[in-house]
């Protein structure tokens, strides 16, 4: 029992010493951390906020691109329509010469227009209905690729419909012009008998007429008009086939611009389709890109065909700092103002950079309700660890004042605007004339040396510090 007692009353000893020891460390780390020296140096003023790194150069990854109709595809176009109105034109007036100098092929009644695949495929080779693109597959972020290495690869569903759709009206086109060119063959070639036929009977009318001049004058008369007959209903014939030809040699012209239109339009989409598998465009590390509200584009997400960048190969060796700076301040920022830097990514590291430029019109951030104006901010020299995306703590220098005494802004204490004090270590309120502030400490333009102990706080019994320096206050 008594031994128990004894080590219990040990026990407690021992805690309390503990205990008192613990106060007397901490109470003496106290009083140390109550009191603040004057120093003396280089005084700046500075605007310092949170940012992220971003290259300064990059080349976009884009999705599927549509390949305008190259200039000779238009020239030719252009000349095809050219040459079909000229043929219009030249039957209207008269198709003689036409026929003489044309060769034959092509005709019948089934000359089609330009249709409705002109209209698809129109003045740009393939003007088809623009959708959005879904990404299904995507590398990871921060992946290092070679020139022409897999990047993504987007949802192909509704214009592989659009293609099947277009190869079926390919398809059909084509068996229309060959049956049109088979149904003008036969046309042309029944014509042309009819003719050779007519020409049979001019000259059997021709030797009925010359048989006639034994006969009397009517049977004469008789002949000749026989004769008249017959030569009017060849040149009607052969005047018929001339327009007819020109008329089916422009339908065929037609049916051919529309099937060379729809056949460009289904190349445009398989080369369309093609690029749905996309790749790098050059060596480099894939950032994600940010759409207008910073989400980042990833598997699942859906692009804009007319903003269609999925990811981005940063240019590293040039890198920018973008931070956005209070209405109240960026009045303050200049361009070319010098700017510290340190990246939280990489502790212990600091970069020195520059303001490069100031936006002339602020937003309102998320989860902020006053006007943020971006500044950007060029990193000088070149560090292969510096990342997109990285945070990054940006300290413009808005300006240096060297050589000067300067104290943190929690000594100085103040009964009205023209009397402000510190408190010193030799228990006197020293009036001080103070100068520029930045944002922890203030310059001292007189009233303290450097070295000097003050007070952090207000110390116990500090009412009845003998006030000094009032004298300072008379040169103001």
């Amino acid at each position: 029992m008594k031994r128990t007692v004894l080590i219990t009353a040990v026990v407690v000893f021992a805690a309390i010493a503990g205990l008192f020891a613990f106060n007397k460390i901490f109470s003496k780390k106290d009083k140390e951390n109550l009191y603040a020296e004057v120093k003396k140096g280089l005084f700046e003023i500075t605007v310092s906020n949170a940012g992220e790194l971003l290259a300064e150069k990059s080349i976009d990854i884009t999705g599927p691109v549509l390949v305008e109709q190259s200039e000779q595809q238009q020239q030719q176009q252009q000349q095809q329509q050219s040459g079909q109105r000229g043929g219009q034109q030249g039957g209207q007036q008269g198709g003689q010469r036409t026929m003489q100098s044309s060769g034959g092929g092509g005709g019948g009644s089934r000359g089609g227009g330009s249709g409705g695949m002109m209209g698809m495929s129109g003045g740009r080779g393939g003007d088809f209905h623009m959708m959005d693109f879904k990404i299904t597959d995507i590398v990871a972020e921060g992946t290092v690729v070679r020139k022409g290495d897999y990047v993504a690869t987007l949802d192909r569903t509704n214009y592989e419909n659009t293609l099947r759709d277009a190869l079926e009206t390919l398809t059909s086109l084509r068996d229309k012009l060959e049956l049109q060119i088979l149904d003008t063959a036969m046309s042309l070639t029944s014509l042309r008998d009819e003719i050779k036929n007519q020409r049979y009977a001019v000259e059997e009318a021709k030797i009925d007429l010359e048989q006639s001049k034994y006969e009397p004058p009517a049977t004469q008369r008789k002949a000749e008009l026989a004769l008249n007959r017959q030569q009017r209903a060849l040149e009607q014939l052969t005047k018929s086939y001339a327009l007819r030809k020109i008329k089916i040699a422009t339908d065929i012209r037609s049916q051919k611009m529309t099937l060379e239109n729809q056949e460009l339009l289904v190349q445009n989409l398989q080369n369309f389709l093609a690029q749905f598998r996309v790749t790098a465009p050059a060596d480099g590390m894939i950032i994600y890109k940010k759409d207008r509200l910073g989400t980042k584009r990833k598997a699942g997400s859906s692009i804009n065909p007319f903003d269609n960048v999925i990811a981005t190969l940063p240019d590293l060796t040039t890198m920018l700092s973008k931070v956005y700076v209070s209405e109240i301040e960026v009045t303050k920022v200049i361009l070319g103002m010098k700017v510290n830097i340190t990246v939280d990514a990489l502790p212990g590291k600091s970069y020195t950079g520059s303001v490069l430029s100031v936006a002339n019109i602020g937003e309102v951030l998320p989860n902020s309700d006053a006007k943020m104006f971006e500044v950007m901010i060029r990193i000088d020299g070149t560090d292969m660890n510096l990342r997109p995306a990285m945070t990054a703590w940006n300290k413009i220098i808005l300006k240096s004042i060297p050589d000067v005494v300067y104290i943190p802004l929690e000594c100085v204490h103040a009964e009205s605007d023209s009397l402000q004090y510190v408190y010193k270590k030799n228990k006197t309120r020293q009036v001080v004339i103070l100068g520029e502030v930045n944002d922890k400490n203030v310059i001292v333009k007189e009233g303290l040396d450097e070295g000097t102990q003050l007070f952090v706080v207000v110390p116990e019994g500090g009412e009845s510090f003998r006030l000094v320096g009032k004298d300072l206050l008379t040169g103001l």
